[in-house]
């Protein structure tokens, strides 16, 4: 009876470290999707414009059907939803990539730029094809405009430079020629590393992905532990960072079962963008 007592007396004293354990681990490791709203104002706008951000999906799981991922986007109701690269894998079965474009470009305006993994697949240009049969539009090099609510919105966008220095190259000059001051110019590009060869040019926003978030976090103390690219320490892993009176916003992407390492207190994002006046 007295060493019956005694587990008993132990196992209470210990229960609270042992559930802070727990919660500690599921925190740590937490891979629930997380949504981050960013509202930016600017006098070039003249109504509410919602844009989805969606970067490095990897052919990633999210529910049945990807039903998660398009439910979100589908209860924010965006007026176009972008895709900042690595949506396909260059390792791993792209089902759930097929499933979730597929879905997503019969409702919205859907643009597309080219990631990394893409290009190191071998099947860049089949993905190319691929897009443009369900609807996507991709931007190499390439402008459009977002006329919702009456906005002059133009949405630009370059490949990764897997595709080749000089092509990345000629196509950020090509989308630079088509800035017009009078408009709001959105860029699309991969790459946050790249953000000061953009802002070379004036663009007033650029969306990017590729740095997974810094992969490990400490909340508060440290936003990325290393990205691809940037090294240890990155100094733009993900959130938004002023460059003047531009912004540039880094998505810290949706991959999470098809990493190498585990996410650290580093939830897959998706992103929502509210332009304003």
């Amino acid at each position: 009876m007295f060493r019956q007592i005694s587990r008993k007396v132990f196992i209470m004293k210990k229960l609270p470290i042992i559930l802070s354990i727990i919660i500690i681990i599921f925190f740590t490791f937490d891979n629930r999707l997380k949504i981050v709203d960013y509202n930016l104002n600017d006098d070039k706008i003249s109504g509410d414009v919602k844009l989805a951000l969606v970067t490095d999906l990897h052919s990633c799981l999210y529910g049945e059907n990807q039903a998660k991922l398009i439910n979100a986007i589908e209860n924010y109701k965006p007026d176009a939803v972008l895709l900042g690269g690595d949506i396909f894998d260059d390792y791993y079965i792209n089902n759930n990539s097929h499933i979730f474009v597929e879905s997503i470009s019969k409702k919205y305006k859907t643009y597309y730029v080219s990631g990394n993994h893409e290009w190191w697949s071998g099947e860049m240009y089949h993905y190319f094809d691929y897009l443009k049969s369900v609807g996507v539009t991709v931007l190499r090099g390439d402008c459009d405009y977002i006329t919702a609510l009456g906005n002059n919105i133009v949405i630009s966008g370059v490949d990764d430079p897997e595709a080749g220095n000089s092509v990345y190259e000629n196509q950020l000059e090509a989308v630079a020629r088509n800035i017009d001051s009078k408009n709001y110019n959105i860029l699309l590009a991969h790459r946050p590393e790249k953000a000061e060869e953009y802002f070379a040019h004036d663009f007033d926003l650029v969306l990017s992905g590729h740095a997974h978030g810094g992969q490990f976090r400490i909340p508060v103390l440290l936003n990325g532990f290393f990205a691809p690219n940037q090294g240890f320490f990155p100094k733009l892993a993900g959130g938004m960072y002023d460059f003047g009176d531009s912004k540039l916003i880094v998505s810290r992407g949706l991959s999470k079962e098809n990493t190498k390492l585990p996410r650290i207190f580093n939830r897959p994002e998706l992103i929502f963008v509210t332009l304003t006046r």
